[in-house]
């Protein structure tokens, strides 16, 4: 039974973490895709990044550098979560 009670987390908490991660990524990720590619770009197209105007470019291309950073700062930030919580898998 001492071995039960090592491993016990605060599996709320945890959660809770969790799904305010995910939360936060969904929204960058929204407002990256939605905001900057579609509804902020005649805004932003008055901004030039290599000789295109900056909503083409959120839509067409920098979208996807920004989703493919989401992936990898999702990660390190998860397993920050999961060493605070005691539940990684080190």
């Amino acid at each position: 039974m001492q071995h039960d009670h090592e491993h016990t987390h605060d599996e709320k908490g945890y959660w809770k973490a969790t799904l305010g991660l995910i939360r936060n990524v969904l929204i960058v990720w929204f407002v990256v895709s939605y905001g900057f590619g579609i509804i902020l770009a005649p805004m932003l197209n008055s901004i030039k990044l290599g000789g295109y105007p900056l909503g083409f470019w959120f839509a067409h291309q920098g979208s996807m550098y920004i989703f493919v950073a989401l992936i990898f700062i999702y990660a390190k930030l998860m397993g920050n979560l999961d060493e605070k919580f005691g539940v990684s898998e080190k």
